[in-house]
């Protein structure tokens, strides 16, 4: 490759074709390693399994043929038949031997030949002397040159056991050469490969160090120094074509950041101006806050002290000229009291919405089931008068929150839902409880005459009403306050548009703790109280 086809390496590049040079290396040292195993493998199998065996099968044919000739003469020197019982084993064991020695030296044809001219001898010398002499020592006597006769016959075949013997010794011996000559083949190919891969390890370091190594180290330092504060210093850009391209963006960066750092210069003025008009912002803030503040105490005090004179002055002329007034002129009066009665409800209402959150925020734990019972003892009365059921969990968990804004949740839930009855029925209200992924699961259901969906969201906005105030009394507040108290608190409330037995209102709390394992549930009878 050309130094113009180097350089247009990048780091992915140089590691392909380390690894590439380091394959082949791999390859070409295992294809030696598995040639010099597979030659030390054949030959000690070829010595374990054949030679080795062959010979030792050799000599068992070498006994087994002296034990014939050992029987046969003693049978006739004496006589005595039990000399032919080793003559007769020893014909079965120099057939076994053989046909193993055949087997094992078959890929030999010289051992072969040497096989068959012993085997071919052995039966020439049974047939000529071992059976016809001992059927003439069984008759009588033994011509006694016919024992030296057969002796000397049976000396031929010694040497061609000792001749057999000697080339499977020769070959023994070669194959144990070419063993230790593989054997240090393979010890010294093993060792090259070794020094081969120090080698090529050290020269592939040296490789990677000189070309990606190096620039790295040069691109390295050369952003300390800008970040040190030289912005001057230009960035060089050697070594693979990517590193060359990352140098290049990093120089680009850096007049990026000259160019911004003049633009940031010219900013601090404008900041520390922005910067005096929101102090000047937040003091009046301040006081804006201080000015509700004041609003808070004069709508909770002075406001409401004119509209109990005019509620008390009404009611004083009504008793005094109830008798001259005319039933028009009684009528304007009640009417004047009870919009005096209504603005005191109503700034009342407005001062507890607006103090959700601001004045009422005492976190700490809360134990529902306490405060749900504070709640239903403060309605007892309008749930004795209504006749209402109230269905309530044995326990509730406890929550983080404020207990009065709780309470008052719990006191705008329950009551609207003994409000807004069903005429035709008695009022049943459900409350319910389930853990949930957001915490814990709260419902208030009731019988009464229920929400259409289209209002499932105009209902938690404030001063929304749905019904005249000669039908249901309120300020409709109530629900909405619900909603402030609940996200105040970090959960949701909703309208569930699916239940069509009255009303049913969903929110969620977060958890205080793990769930407990169950929720048993138990009724309330008009007076409040658990049963």
């Amino acid at each position: 490759m050309s130094e113009r086809g180097w350089r247009r390496l990048t780091v992915q590049g140089w590691f392909v074709v380390v690894l590439v040079a380091i394959t082949i290396l791999i390859v070409v040292c295992a294809g030696i390693g598995i040639i010099t195993l597979d030659r030390t493998n054949r030959l000690s199998d070829q010595l374990t399994t054949r030679v080795s065996p062959a010979s030792i099968e050799a000599a068992e044919l070498q006994k087994a043929l002296i034990d014939q000739e050992t029987g046969v003469r003693g049978f006739l020197l004496t006589g005595d038949r039990t000399f032919l019982e080793p003559y007769a084993d020893g014909v079965a064991a120099e057939r076994r031997s053989r046909q193993r020695v055949a087997a094992l030296v078959s890929d030999r044809p010289e051992l072969l030949a040497g096989l068959d001219a012993i085997a071919a001898r052995a039966e020439a010398w049974r047939g000529d002397y071992a059976e016809s002499l001992t059927r003439e020592r069984a008759d009588g006597s033994v011509p006694s040159g016919a024992v030296e006769e057969s002796k000397q016959a049976f000396d031929e075949i010694r040497a061609l056991l000792d001749q057999q013997n000697d080339r499977l010794a020769d070959l023994r011996a070669q194959v144990l050469r070419q063993l230790g000559q593989a054997e240090r083949t393979r010890n010294m190919a093993f060792a090259a490969m070794l020094v081969v891969f120090s080698v090529a390890a050290l020269a592939m370091a040296v490789l990677l160090r000189r070309a990606v190594g190096r620039p790295l180290d040069e691109l390295r330092m050369a952003s300390r120094r800008i970040t040190a504060g030289d912005f001057d210093h230009a960035i060089p850009a050697r070594g693979p074509a990517d590193i060359r391209e990352v140098a290049k963006d990093v120089d680009l960066m850096r007049l990026r950041i000259v160019e911004a750092l003049g633009e940031s210069h010219r900013q601090q003025v404008l900041l520390r101006e922005q910067a005096a008009d929101l102090d000047a912002q937040a003091a009046e803030l301040r006081r804006s806050n201080a000015e509700l503040e004041q609003f808070a105490y004069v709508a909770s005090h002075d406001l409401q002290e004119p509209l109990r004179k005019v509620a008390t002055f009404c009611q004083l002329l009504e008793k005094r000229y109830g008798e001259v007034l005319d039933e028009r002129g009684i009528q304007y009066i009640r009417f004047a009291v009870d919009g005096a009665t209504r603005m005191q409800v109503l700034i009342n209402d407005l001062l507890s919405f607006s103090r959700v959150g601001r004045v009422y925020d005492d976190r700490r734990p809360v134990d529902l089931g306490e405060t749900l019972d504070k709640v239903t003892d403060d309605l007892s009365a309008a749930v004795e008068e209504s006749g209402a059921h109230i269905e309530r969990p044995a326990e509730l968990p406890s929550v983080v929150g404020d207990p009065t804004m709780l309470g008052l949740l719990w006191q705008n839930l329950i009551s609207n839902a003994i409000k807004f009855r069903d005429p035709g029925r008695a009022p049943v209200i459900r409350i319910g409880c389930e853990p949930a992924e957001e915490g814990w699961l709260f419902s208030v259901e009731d019988n009464g005459i229920g929400i259409e969906a289209e209002f499932a969201d105009k209902v938690f906005v404030i001063f929304q009403r749905l019904h005249s105030r000669e039908a249901y009394s309120g300020t409709g507040i109530g629900l909405a306050m619900c909603k402030k108290i609940v996200e105040n608190h970090g959960g949701r409330i909703w309208l569930d548009t699916a239940y069509d037995g009255g009303a049913r209102l969903c929110f969620t709390l977060p958890a205080d703790h793990q769930p407990r394992p169950q929720l048993a549930v138990a009724g309330t009878d008009h007076e409040g109280n658990s049963s």
